[in-house]
């Protein structure tokens, strides 16, 4: 068959994409819905577009097959006298002029296209499948790009293995933007990696610099590249104290004050008596847990890295209980960038938090725990726990962090909704409003577990779950000594802050380990 099979079904698929361009012009043999017609078209686009990116998955899958054996092959036909970095210059050159790509693209596409297929066979197989889109495929590839390959198959396997525990309710991995699932991928491998970030945090600090890049129509970018914990904490006090300025006399977006007051804020530091380090825009508690496993707590983001020490901003930080005090080397999770070296979360634990609130997570999967309320207002310890269960706007693609957002009662009030948890939400303002000026509606949510959505189509969305781990246990805790058959005694819970008058239990037992 050769060219002429290859030559058959090309055309076949260009036949194909013209049927479907008829369809979505309302020039199909017959329409959607006779009964309403504009409507049947809209619910047709909408299928035609799922249907798309499966085949877009898939045709990725074909690219990366056939420019892998397009090399394997070039390969195998050069002299043998032929200088290795000069055949993988022509290879990438031939797939860069095939492709109208530049050197440096091709070379990519060469690479991505050999680790798919040598290292990565879920991921090339859903790519086959179209469950995962090549961006997702991508990300895999950079995520395990320095791992060894033990490393490599378990992170692929934790996400599209068969047996891999997900709740029923979650986002899989291919219904989920790229961006975010290259988040979960990045936190993964730093839970399980974690010997190696105290190392690339060292070098990141030393690579610290501010860049300015020229760009059209007079403007230009000016960005830095800092600690996550300063870089959070300046973010998130932008946007509290953007959000305090918006009003009806204001005109300026969110956006364009965040920009404004970044500018004076550089512009005329160290030009006044006044100071921007005292204190937060956004009001609350700074609100820090401490139970059992799992520590989360606000903590001002200042470090010994440089002048920026003297930043204070709610930063929502969550750290193992052993690797705060040293026991282990887990990574704490910074809300709103991921993993961060312990030593970065020790120090914003013992030097940025003003006062210290409790918050129970379970020992096991490392989940916040349920607090309760009857009454109507959510309480600040309720909006915390929001916050640790969802960690950003719940709405299907949203990055909108935890801190910005809005408690919301799923099941409204006055129609007999309840003021707990398993049936409060925190979209960000923007989604807020959609919920309650369109057609889209969230779905129940549990105490572990946030809303899902569901649109004015009747389509339903899964939400985006928190990846929940069990902390890191150290060996002598894990470990009886010997001729103790009861072990180390059960951590207890004590309410010693304000904070816990909120929490349903006044006691809680953890079991040991081996049992």
């Amino acid at each position: 068959m050769g060219r002429a099979a290859v030559a058959k079904a090309l055309e076949d698929m260009n036949a194909a994409i013209a049927v479907l361009n008829a369809e979505v012009g309302g020039c199909g043999a017959e329409p959607f819905s006779e009964a309403d017609p504009l409507a049947g078209l809209a619910g047709g686009c909408l299928d035609i577009l799922a249907g798309a990116a499966g085949v877009q998955a898939r045709i990725s899958g074909l690219m990366v097959n056939a420019a892998g054996t397009y090399a394997d092959k070039a390969r195998a036909a050069a002299p043998p006298e032929a200088p290795v970095q000069a055949q993988e210059m022509a290879i990438a050159a031939e797939i860069g002029a095939l492709l109208s790509l530049s050197d440096r693209a091709a070379g990519a596409l060469l690479a991505q296209s050999h680790a798919l297929t040598t290292s990565l066979p879920r991921t090339l197989a859903a790519l086959h499948h179209g469950t995962l889109s090549w961006q997702h495929a991508t990300v895999m590839v950079d995520e395990t790009a320095t791992l060894d390959p033990a490393g490599a198959a378990a992170l692929e396997a934790h996400f599209l293995g068969p047996d891999a525990p997900r709740p029923a309710t979650a986002a899989s991995i291919g219904e989920m933007p790229a961006y975010r699932f290259k988040a979960k991928a990045r936190t993964w491998r730093e839970r399980h990696h974690a010997e190696s970030i105290e190392k690339r945090h060292a070098k990141g600090v030393l690579d610290r610099r501010v860049e300015y890049r020229p760009d059209q129509d007079g403007m230009a970018w000016l960005s830095a590249y800092l600690p996550a914990d300063q870089a959070s904490a300046a973010w998130n006090r932008l946007t509290a104290l953007a959000r305090g300025l918006q009003g009806p006399d204001e005109g300026r977006t969110l956006t364009q004050l965040r920009a404004d007051i970044f500018s004076s804020a550089i512009l005329v530091s160290g030009t006044s008596s006044g100071t921007t380090s005292g204190g937060t825009a956004s009001g609350g508690g700074s609100d820090c847990g401490a139970a059992g496993d799992g520590v989360g707590g606000f903590a001002g983001a200042g470090t010994d890295a440089g002048p920026a020490s003297g930043i204070r901003a709610q930063v929502l930080v969550t750290v193992p209980v052993f690797s705060l005090m040293g026991l282990t080397d887990e990574p704490a999770v910074l809300d709103g960038y991921g993993p961060i070296p312990p030593s970065m979360a020790r120090q914003l634990v013992a030097e940025g938090a003003g006062s210290f609130y409790r918050v129970l997570v379970d020992p096991w999967d490392g989940a916040p725990l349920e607090i309760g309320r009857t009454n109507y207002r959510v309480s600040t310890a309720m909006r915390n726990w929001l916050r640790l269960r969802d960690g950003k706007c719940p709405f299907p693609g949203c990055n909108n962090n935890s801190l910005d957002n809005e408690a919301d009662h799923l099941l409204a009030w006055h129609h007999g909704g309840s003021t707990g948890v398993s049936n409060l939400g925190q979209p960000c303002p923007k989604h807020h409003r959609l919920r309650h000026t369109s057609g889209w509606k969230p779905t129940p949510a549990s105490k572990t577990e946030p809303p899902g959505w569901t649109s004015p189509t009747g389509r339903h969305y899964k939400s985006e779950h928190q990846d929940w781990e069990p902390p890191h246990w150290p060996h002598h805790v894990l470990t009886p000594p010997l001729g103790v058959t009861g072990g180390p005694p059960d951590f207890i819970y004590t309410r010693l802050s304000p904070g816990e008058d909120g929490l349903e239990g006044p006691t809680m037992s953890l079991p040991r380990p081996w049992e």
